[in-house]
């Protein structure tokens, strides 16, 4: 029992019940035994002793003279929550409240003591200063009835709701110790006669359960910044009085924009903001569970999320407690008016209907509507304007000091269980997931213990008992999950490595030379203030290496965003839809701090055919745009382009959209040389010879050359080849270069 609750006690005894000494007692809220049983209910280092009683409400404990040993008095309110009577036996035993036991929230419903007492004006703050002098340092636990007298009138309040600082609601006896610092919230019937006021100013400084934030506790990485703009907009206004705020003017803030990339963070940062407020329970929707094929169902739908808000209102006026909705997808209802072209126009009423509850004519101001969305750009405008949703928020990829809080929130239980290795580097693995969102990185972890949990399996045997004490998440199965997670708006690694399938060879001082100076692009793009944009264009015959050469600096430029935008991912595709295809990777690339992007081949972009010539203008309306528009405050973009057609972009005037442009020179005899001596393929004798025959040859020529003439005359000859073991014979050589289509 005691550890199902969450505390401990001693082992019980039974006491005989016995009425309250006297009648000035009774309000006290205490239980009274004689002095010799005292010490059987102390609390170990404190002064106070505290006594669980018939193993469902706990009392605080004081002596009086009269009581005899072995008996305990209780008042009628207590006897009535025991169920005993005087002279009945009832068990009791010490109570040991846990660490951290102090109420946050505590709500109480009010009645008189005698029925139809004249109507009564309660000011709520006034009387949770009377009870906090009273009660303090005594245990509250949900249903318990406790009797009191406030200016002349006999009142009984019964605990409803007895929420401890930072613990989840759960199947427990809810209980905790009534603080200084716990919010109260009354509650009174229409019935009861009993009217309260200033409730909010009560509430005034304590709209929050907790007395400071702490965001990993509550499984939110990376987001401080975040989360104090939203604290400073939204909420900032509600912790004063409502007669401050009127003398200011103001009115308070009704809704909030949470939206950036997936897996930021969103949903959980909205879910956490509605636990943390002492309002009513937030109401979470998403938002296609509005959307109904009945006609009208889905404005009714709408209308009844603020239905509770209103009514509070109108009975409470300023009163009234803060309604907090959490709308998740909020772009699947709220696209722009005249958008969508489905001719039923339920779109458009819905964001209509929507609008009119935020900020409408009877605009309600107990209210907090957060949207969250991937999508801002689907929003209707008239939605985001102040007074509606005002405070808008990106949550976006988190920084290598974020990633460090997330990874440590996910591995936060295995370490205290001993299941993490010592070797894990938690840093580490922060500054290697560059990119990463806070799901992809749990994501990770999960992946890492699958590796872990797999070790101790036989798929022989999948009955075998498992030793949980060596299972251990070590560094190199976060390495594995790694490969096995890549993160959606992180480097294309397999196209960059598909762009130079043999590596990058030393072709000589020329492309070394253009090498150089695009890498100091790169660092200009990294460490500049006044260059957030950077443009380069490499120009050359085709098979040059211009592909390989953009995928070389992407990758040694080690930025989290590298992505290539290339005809062939694009085949049969509508002009519109790789317009927006292209738009998307540069979206995505503003989302990042650092990107690059590859336009690789982008006369096949264009759709260029030499004959007319023909070309998309559209396509290369949207890339002219793009090559111009600079990236958002704090983001910063290299984009390089490869082309085979320098004379048609020239001609189009796309050549001018570039900073700078290099020419990726085909090999001269002495750049084919140091190639050829690199694979070590011919025998010493003949590689000048052969060097001179790949003069003015493209790279891409070369290897295929090199390819063709290492399988030999008879083929099969290439492993032998490669291993050293065999030299291409020249006379081969020759002959396949015959047969190589003239370049």
């Amino acid at each position: 029992m005691a550890g199902r609750l969450g505390f401990q006690s001693s082992a019980p005894a039974t006491m005989i019940v016995t009425n309250t000494p006297s009648s000035d007692l009774v309000y006290s809220n205490l239980a009274y035994c004689s002095p010799s049983d005292l010490h059987n209910f102390a609390v170990p280092g404190t002064k106070f002793f505290m006594v669980l009683i018939a193993d469902s409400f706990v009392l605080s404990l004081s002596t009086h003279e009269s009581i005899r040993a072995g008996h305990l008095a209780l008042n009628a309110i207590q006897r009535r929550y025991a169920r005993v009577s005087t002279g009945d036996t009832v068990s009791t035993s010490r109570f040991i409240p846990p660490e951290d036991f102090n109420l946050a929230l505590l709500t109480l419903e009010l009645e008189f003591v005698k029925k139809g007492t004249k109507n009564e004006q309660i000011d709520a703050v006034k009387l949770a200063d009377q009870l906090k002098k009273r009660y303090v340092n005594q245990v509250m636990t949900a249903g318990q009835r406790v009797s009191f007298e406030y200016l002349g009138n006999n009142y009984i309040f019964t605990v409803n709701q007895a929420a401890v600082e930072g613990r989840e609601k759960s199947n427990d006896i809810e209980r905790g110790i009534f603080s200084n610092d716990t919010y109260i919230v009354f509650e009174a019937s229409n019935a009861s006669g009993i009217k309260i006021v200033n409730q909010r100013e009560a509430a005034s400084s304590n709209i929050f359960r907790h007395k400071e934030f702490n965001l990993q506790s509550l499984g939110i990485g990376g987001l401080s910044a975040e989360f104090a703009d939203i604290f400073r907009r939204a909420f900032a206004s509600r912790v004063f009085p409502p007669h401050v705020t009127s003398k200011l003017g103001i009115k308070h803030v009704k809704g909030m924009l949470l939206y950036g990339p997936p897996g930021t963070g969103k949903t959980l940062m909205a879910r956490q903001i509605g636990k943390m407020l002492n309002g009513k329970e937030p109401k979470i929707v998403n938002g296609p569970e509005v959307l109904s094929k009945f006609v009208g169902e889905t404005e009714k739908n709408v209308r009844d999320l603020f239905a509770d808000a209103e009514n509070d209102q109108r009975l409470n006026g300023d009163q009234s407690e803060l309604h907090v909705i959490i709308f998740d997808e909020i772009d699947a209802i709220c696209k722009s008016r005249g958008s969508t072209r489905d001719g039923t126009g339920v779109h458009d009423s819905i964001v209509n209907q929507l609008l009119t509850k935020i900020d409408g004519v009877e605009s309600l101001n107990n209210v907090l509507l957060i949207g969250m969305t991937n999508r801002k750009d689907l929003l209707d405008e008239a939605l985001l304007r102040p007074g509606r949703l005002e405070v808008q928020v990106e949550i976006s990829l988190p920084d290598e000091n974020g990633r460090l809080q997330i990874l440590q929130i996910h591995t936060n239980k295995m370490k205290e269980n001993s299941f993490l290795a010592p070797d894990v580097n938690l840093q580490e693995l922060a500054a290697r997931t560059k990119n990463y969102s806070g799901a992809e990185l749990e994501g990770v972890v999960k992946s890492a213990v699958s590796y872990a949990l797999n070790r101790q399996l036989s798929l022989d045997d999948l009955t075998k008992p498992v030793d949980e004490d060596s299972i251990k998440v070590t560094m190199d199965d976060f390495l594995h999950a790694l490969h096995e997670v890549p993160p959606a708006f992180g480097a294309s690694t397999d196209d960059l490595a598909r762009c130079r399938l043999n590596g990058m060879a030393d072709c000589g001082d020329r492309n070394k030379h253009i090498y150089q100076r695009a890498m100091l692009l790169v660092e200009q793009v990294k460490v500049s203030k006044g260059s957030p944009l950077v443009t380069c264009l490499l120009e050359g015959s085709s098979g040059s290496g211009k592909s390989a050469l953009a995928a070389t600096v992407g990758i040694d430029s080690d930025f989290p965003y590298v992505k290539i935008v290339s005809a062939e991912t694009m085949i049969g595709l509508h002009e519109s839809t790789k317009c927006a295809q292209i738009v998307k990777v540069f979206e995505d690339a503003y989302k990042s701090p650092l990107s690059i992007v590859i336009l690789d081949d982008i006369e096949r972009l264009l759709e260029y055919v030499a004959i007319g010539p023909r070309f998309s203008n559209i396509i290369s309306q949207t890339l002219l745009v793009l090559l111009k528009r600079l990236p958002p405050k704090g983001k910063k973009l290299l984009v390089i382009g490869t082309t085979s057609e320098v004379g048609f972009l020239d001609s189009i005037g796309f050549c001018d959209t570039f900073s700078v442009t290099y020419r990726v020179p085909t090999l001269k005899t002495e750049d084919a040389k140091k190639v050829l001596q690199q694979l070590n393929v011919f025998a010493e004798e003949d590689v000048d010879a052969a060097a001179e025959a790949l003069n003015d040859m493209p790279i891409k020529k070369l290897y295929m050359l090199i390819e063709m003439a290492a399988q030999g005359e008879q083929g099969g000859a290439s492993d032998a080849i490669y291993s050293g073991k065999q030299k291409i014979n020249i006379a081969h050589f020759y002959d396949c270069l015959q047969d190589v289509v003239r370049y």
